[in-house]
């Protein structure tokens, strides 16, 4: 795992780019302009902290709970519908990191 500072990268690079919209627009005045830009920019890199630090936890745990999931389903079959149950729970971590950054980005 050479690059695993890629998908944080990638997800900052992608609120802030989505924050882009609301510092273009003309100053109308400069100090409610201002403290509006720097609260988007707030929001943007929470939504891109929220998204990261939510997608590496569920690839940390689904990368252990598959694992040890296919490691049990070679020994007993009848246990891998129940082991694939708790990969689907840690893949929900990452569609809750997901859900919880779009409604930050509601907010700019």
């Amino acid at each position: 795992m050479k690059n695993w500072y890629t998908l944080p990268c990638a997800a900052a690079a992608l609120a802030l780019g989505s924050c882009s919209e609301a510092m273009a627009s003309p100053l109308a005045g400069a100090a409610a302009s201002a403290g509006s830009d720097y609260r988007a920019i707030g929001i943007g890199f929470a939504a891109a902290a929220t998204m990261g630090v939510c997608v590496l936890g569920a690839a940390y745990a689904v990368a252990r709970v598959g694992s040890a999931a296919m490691g049990a389903a070679a020994e007993k079959p009848e246990l891998l519908i129940r082991s694939l149950l708790f990969v689907a729970l840690a893949e929900g971590l990452a569609v809750l990191g997901f859900v919880i950054s779009m409604m930050l980005l509601q907010k700019i």
